[in-house]
């Protein structure tokens, strides 16, 4: 009888789940959580058996950070709501610049023949 080439099947269980979640809620990212899961599972095996948990360890911690810059920004803290504005209201950091000589025309340079020379 021919025996199995490869490795077996990986078999996910509460612990690898729930190990998939916490890690992914913490940012590790994919390729170390499927190191820390199981013995040479590659990240295509990885996001087959544990997508949910990936995604819900994801949105959990995003849920967490999202509470609590919400909560520094209503406590007063200034560059929390700075930020907040930047990213949820669209408020942006820009200056524009225009160069125009006097009364608004176009901006007139002279120089000698030394300094063009340079």
């Amino acid at each position: 009888m021919k025996q199995p080439r490869g490795q077996p099947a990986h078999k996910p269980t509460d612990e690898t789940r729930k190990t998939a979640e916490t890690l992914s809620g913490l940012g590790l990212p994919l390729t170390q959580i499927a190191v820390l899961i199981g013995k040479g599972i590659d990240v295509k095996t990885l996001r087959k058996h544990y997508e949910k948990q990936l995604e819900e360890g994801k949105a959990k911690a995003n849920s967490q950070v999202t509470k609590n810059l919400f909560q520094k920004c209503m406590s007063g803290d200034t560059t929390a709501q700075i930020w907040w504005t930047k990213t949820q209201l669209g408020w942006k950091d820009t200056s524009r610049v225009e160069h125009t000589g006097a009364d608004g025309k176009d901006l007139t340079v002279t120089m000698s023949k030394n300094d063009a020379s340079l």
